[in-house]
């Protein structure tokens, strides 16, 4: 596996910096936004469609520098009730696709959406229990009638292109756990994958080597972060937390940098699973510390990476 690095921690810098730094710091890969919520700071993308010679130049960026890119990363709304909205995301995945295709990048990685409770909406609406009884008729609505037919549109245009859809689960999303990511794949197809960010999954109570598991080939990228559950806090009023992220003694939880929400012991289990059902490609760290610099979070993330990470080949068994 390879320790990489999510390029929008780096949003204020040019381009060849932001790849300087990523470098400098001891990565080997890059994934960079394309559009919607990171942004496109790194990635002209409408440039880079229209010429060849544009993607040439920025490939030997990445690739002189010794690094690989390891995904474009577009998440976004595509199943917003405000049509604007929806067809913004939709317009941005489908161009993500097409320049992955042309970078030969294996991998978009996106955000499932939310659709509203009904057509009449104007807001997503996100369901945490099945009563009373409207809030099953939502979910029946937001799955059958706006997700569904939507990644089934959109996993046929990724595997016509030959790339693979990396939905993050994420709370607040219809896909927002193991088994909402595996209906949807079920519903479209195996184009549509998972990038696995085990934060958003371990302040909800679930066990990261259990869901690797459970996820196998679906996982097609992944997110290096972490995440502090504050136990005094959530004695009292549980994980769902709707406060202000830099309300940080008051919330249930805190995104941290690798290793200050869960050790190296953690980490290793976590990397063994991912080996186990056959993931090697890159573990992206995504910063998103508001106790800690940006350089300091990376370094210290790559560190413990680098201690837990496994990246040779097993080899044959000679003991056996």
């Amino acid at each position: 596996m390879r320790i990489g690095v999510f390029t929008v921690l780096f949003q204020d810098l040019p381009f060849e910096e932001a790849l300087d730094k990523a470098v400098s710091a001891g990565v080997e890969a890059v994934e960079i936004g394309s559009g919607g919520y990171p942004g496109s700071h790194h990635c002209p993308v409408d440039e880079l469609l229209e010429s060849a010679e544009v993607r040439i130049q920025y490939l030997a960026a990445i690739q002189s520098r010794g690094l690989i890119l390891s995904a474009l990363s577009c998440h976004y709304e595509p199943l917003h009730p405000d049509q604007v909205i929806a067809e913004e995301s939709d317009e941005v995945f489908r161009k993500s696709v097409r320049l992955a295709q042309m970078l030969e990048v294996p991998v978009v990685n996106v955000l499932s959406g939310l659709p509203a409770g009904s057509p009449t909406d104007t807001q997503p609406n996100w369901v945490t229990c099945p009563w009373p009884n409207h809030f099953t008729e939502i979910l029946d609505y937001q799955w059958n009638q706006v997700g569904i037919p939507y990644w089934q549109g959109a996993e046929k245009f990724a595997a016509e292109h030959g790339i693979k859809i990396g939905v993050e689960m994420h709370p607040g999303m219809l896909v927002y756990n193991v088994e909402s990511m595996l209906r949807l794949r079920d519903a479209t197809g195996p184009a549509l994958g998972c990038n696995f960010d085990p934060s958003h999954l371990l302040w909800n109570g679930v066990d990261p080597v259990a869901a690797i598991r459970k996820l196998g080939e679906a996982i097609v990228h992944v997110h290096g972060k972490d995440v502090y559950i504050d136990p005094y806090n959530v004695y009292v009023n549980g994980v769902n937390d709707g406060k202000p992220y830099g309300q940080i003694p008051d919330r249930s939880w805190t995104f941290r940098s690798i290793g200050y929400g869960h050790d190296a012991k953690a980490w290793k289990d976590w990397i063994s699973a991912l080996r186990m059902i056959g993931y090697d490609y890159v573990i992206s760290i995504e910063h998103e510390d508001a106790m800690m610099s940006n350089d300091e979070g990376l370094s210290k993330g790559i560190a413990l990476l680098k201690e837990a990470g496994i990246s040779e080949s097993a080899g044959d068994l000679f003991w056996a």
